[in-house]
């Protein structure tokens, strides 16, 4: 079993106001989506505010609304977003949200029971934003490893890889 766990930042443009009727069935799937993945195997904490939501938490403008969680591992945030009802509200996005032209979800591990904060998983997405895919940064398309898997090397405090001595 790892020491680390799977963090997850997704950001997305609104077409409208989250209170609009071209918005109405986002919201009214979100406590549906949220509690599905609440409930799927290996997830850990989601950021959401006291009311339970995290669409009123908005640090790029009224227009950007964030999405974080903490996963077990890739396979399980995988399993949630493209094996379950998220799949449908997922594919039905057009309707909501603007098409980003650069990347709007990173990925990164994070030692178990560390929650990040909204500023860390920005710095995370401007990292793959200005660097690509690398182990402080990367998509589903281009994963890599949790440090402690065999065959990786072990994290510093800055959180960038560093080599183990042979």
């Amino acid at each position: 079993m790892s020491n680390y766990q799977l963090a997850q930042l997704n950001i997305a443009r609104l077409l409208a106001p989250i209170d609009s009727p071209t918005l109405a069935d986002f919201v009214a799937n979100l406590d549906r989506i949220n509690e599905l993945a609440e409930g799927s195997p290996g997830f850990v904490w989601r950021l959401k505010d006291d009311a339970g939501d995290a669409t009123a938490i908005r640090p790029l403008g009224d227009d950007v609304i964030v999405n974080m969680s903490v996963w077990q591992d890739i396979a399980a945030l995988k399993n949630y977003v493209y094996y379950s009802g998220h799949l449908d509200v997922m594919r039905r996005r057009r309707e909501w949200f603007e098409r980003m032209a650069e990347a709007h979800m990173a990925l990164w591990w994070i030692p178990k029971g560390h929650i990040p904060t909204v500023e860390e998983a920005l710095q995370r997405l401007n990292t793959l934003r200005e660097k690509g895919a690398t182990v402080d940064a990367f998509t589903f398309r281009e994963p890599f490893d949790a440090p402690d898997a065999i065959g990786q090397t072990d994290t510093d405090l800055s959180g960038s890889w560093v080599d183990c001595p042979a």
